[in-house]
């Protein structure tokens, strides 16, 4: 079976670089548009991994993994932001919340694939 990857962005082109990126490397994908969204979405499903953007409309990416960190079943998921920020405060920030990883846009698939690959094989 496929491993899961929950992928949050507000940018419909940055979910269809995703998109195409995970599922050409054989990955099952959810997506959400943000952070409200996705809690909608994840609810009562098995993911292995999730890839979230900071800055979305309605919950941001931080406060979205603080509210996936306090479900028990998603207490231990790893959790990607994918941000344009790369301000330091901000990676403490989402580090503090429970942010497994951190990568900055623009990223190129194969760095996206190798951190994914490394966390979730």
């Amino acid at each position: 079976m496929s491993k899961r990857i929950m992928i949050v962005d507000d940018s419909v082109t940055v979910r269809q670089v995703l998109r195409l990126t995970l599922t050409n490397a054989g990955y099952d994908l959810l997506e959400a548009c943000d952070g409200e969204d996705a809690l909608n979405v994840i609810a009562g499903q098995e993911i292995d991994m999730m890839i979230t953007d900071l800055n979305m409309p309605k919950l941001d990416g931080i406060e979205l993994i603080r509210q996936v960190r306090k479900c028990k079943e998603y207490r231990f998921l790893p959790i990607v932001m994918l941000t344009t920020e790369s301000a330091d405060d901000k990676k403490q920030e989402g580090k503090a919340a429970g942010a497994s990883g951190w990568i900055v846009k623009p990223f190129k698939p194969e760095q996206l694939l190798k951190v994914v690959n490394l966390i979730i094989g």
